[in-house]
């Protein structure tokens, strides 16, 4: 289902889930050039519309917004548990050697180069990704994976894959100038989510493929 300006993937009375494109801010920015987010098409299309999570703007994929106060409330609480799984699909730089793995590095913010994250074993917050290679590109020294993070900390994804000297390509953030100038964009899309549906407690799974 698409409305003129929001790409729908699941909607009842209760939820909204969205597919959010490439480029596109989650909330609103400061400045009048950063008011057309994710958020605010779907306020257009419900104005009862709640933010309880995002992704980051050069992010793709699905995003949910809670239609009513008790859906946010169980929603937070899915996500405070870890209650809610969810799939990304990147490709990153190199030839990654395991099939499969998982990473636990601490990370906190770089403060003196904000909004970056960095890995810091002493006052880090814990953070756990598992990854899973879907193909390996000898042709353009890249890999394809799946990645599913555990815990959900800011740009978490990104840093990991960087820790293992395997940054997203596009990413303008932590990619070195010659992997950013692999692609337009970074590539890195949520493209799975599943969980108990907050109101009817129904299992519920949305897919939403990546465009690369």
């Amino acid at each position: 289902m698409t409305d003129s300006q929001l790409d729908i993937l699941y909607l009842d009375e209760d939820l909204l889930i969205a597919n959010k494109p490439a480029g596109l801010l989650c909330v609103p920015g400061k400045g009048p050039d950063k008011q057309d987010c994710l958020y605010n098409r779907a306020l257009k299309f419900n104005p009862n519309a709640r933010v309880v999570h995002r992704l980051d703007q050069g992010t793709s994929g699905i995003v949910m917004f809670p239609l009513n106060y008790l859906t946010l409330k169980n929603l937070t609480h899915k996500f405070e548990a870890r209650d809610i799984h969810k799939r990304y699909v990147a490709v990153v730089e190199g030839l990654v050697a395991e099939d499969e793995g998982e990473i636990t590095l601490p990370l906190i913010c770089d403060w003196p180069n904000r909004p970056l994250q960095k890995v810091c074993f002493e006052s880090g917050k814990s953070a756990h990704t598992r990854y899973k290679v879907l193909g390996r590109h000898s042709d353009t020294n890249t890999t394809r994976v799946l990645l599913e993070p555990v815990s959900g900390r800011t740009h978490q994804l990104r840093v990991h894959m960087l820790s293992l000297e395997h940054p997203m390509l596009g990413d303008g953030l932590y990619a070195p100038a010659d992997v950013l100038a692999k692609s337009p964009r970074l590539l890195l899309h949520a493209q799975e989510l599943w969980f108990d549906h907050p109101i009817t407690g129904n299992p519920l799974r949305v897919e939403a493929p990546a465009a690369f």
